[in-house]
């Protein structure tokens, strides 16, 4: 399963969008909300609190 490109989490099959730039590269979105983060509002994932990487920066993971 492809992992959304902002926020970390993995999507199910059937879910999800898929984006590709004319350069050829491709990002895989899990929700509208990590979408528009990541193109339109610009925002990194590493300074967003609910994001895989930046639990994993801020070392605050609950997988023990």
């Amino acid at each position: 399963m492809p992992k959304c490109n902002f926020c970390g989490t993995s999507i199910e099959r059937g879910t999800g969008k898929i984006y590709v730039f004319s350069s050829g590269k491709v990002f895989n979105f899990c929700t509208n909300k990590c979408e528009k983060n990541l193109l339109k509002l610009k925002r990194k994932p590493l300074k967003i609190k609910w994001t895989e990487a930046y639990r994993k920066e801020h070392k605050k993971d609950t997988k023990e």
